[in-house]
Formats: C-alpha cells, sequence, structure tokens
C-alpha cells in the first residue's frame, strides 16, 4: 500500500518531468527539492529525485550541482540501509547531506512522528545479526 506521503512525492517528481521535457530546469529542480523532502524515505524515489536533480545540474547549475548530485546517489543506499533520513532536506548540492531542515507548513501533515534514531537502531541490530549469522554459518559454507 502507497502512503499519501509517497503519493505526493511521486506526484512532485512526476510535475518535475514535466518541467524538465519543457526545459523549465529552474521549476523542474524546485519540484525536485519537493520530492526529495517528501521522498527520501522511500529508496526508489530517492535515487530517481537525485538522478533527476544530476539532470538539472547538468542542463542549468553547472558542475558544482553535478558533483553534489553524484555523491548524493553514491550515499543514498548507505543512507537507506543505516536508515538516517534529514528530515526536511531538500537534496540540491547548495544544502548539507546530512542537515534536517524544516518541513514546510502545507507537508507537516502528512508526515507522521517517525523516530530517526529508533529507525537507526532497528537497522544496525538487524545488520549486526545478519553478520552474527553469516560468522556462525561461514564455517559450514567454506
Amino acid at each position: 500500500m502507497v502512503s499519501t506521503l509517497q503519493q505526493t512525492a511521486q506526484a512532485q517528481l512526476h510535475q518535475a518531468k514535466q518541467h524538465y521535457q519543457a526545459a523549465k530546469y529552474q521549476q523542474a529542480f524546485y519540484q525536485l527539492e519537493r520530492a526529495h523532502l517528501l521522498g527520501q524515505r522511500y529508496l526508489w524515489l530517492h535515487l530517481q529525485t537525485h538522478w533527476w536533480m544530476l539532470k538539472c545540474g547538468a542542463r542549468q547549475q553547472g558542475s558544482a550541482e553535478v558533483r553534489g548530485q553524484l555523491l548524493r546517489l553514491l550515499a543514498v543506499l548507505p543512507a537507506y540501509l543505516l536508515g538516517w533520513v534529514p528530515l526536511g532536506n531538500t537534496g540540491g548540492a547548495n544544502v548539507p547531506a546530512l542537515r534536517p531542515m524544516p518541513i514546510p507548513a502545507e507537508f507537516r501533515p502528512l508526515f507522521p512522528r517517525y523516530p530517526v534514531l529508533r529507525d537507526m537502531a532497528l537497522r544496525l541490530v538487524l545488520g549486526l545479526s545478519l553478520v552474527g549469522v553469516s560468522l556462525v554459518f561461514a564455517p559450514v559454507f567454506g
């Protein structure tokens, strides 16, 4: 089941793509920032948002944005696996990647109380459990 938050992020991404196709790169990037702050909890949406930001950066904003987006694309999977989500972060290279930012008032009702530290701890426990299981079974398969 797709959440309202995810649907809204997808709608923002769709609007960004329409602006991009019309060569309205500034408007596209604005919509991508909104899609990012809404959709960064969802791996595929997060990746798509940074990919389209990279494309906009290449068309309009230059090498700093391109470099920033390349780094962010590399960081999406590790950040997702660790559960780190800097709430409200707009995802552009003009802001630190790990900085939480205020969520615009129009989107606040979409955000349930999201305990980032609890989620990170849960993923850490799961990751360590997988490592432990791997170590136990390594002699069997090795």
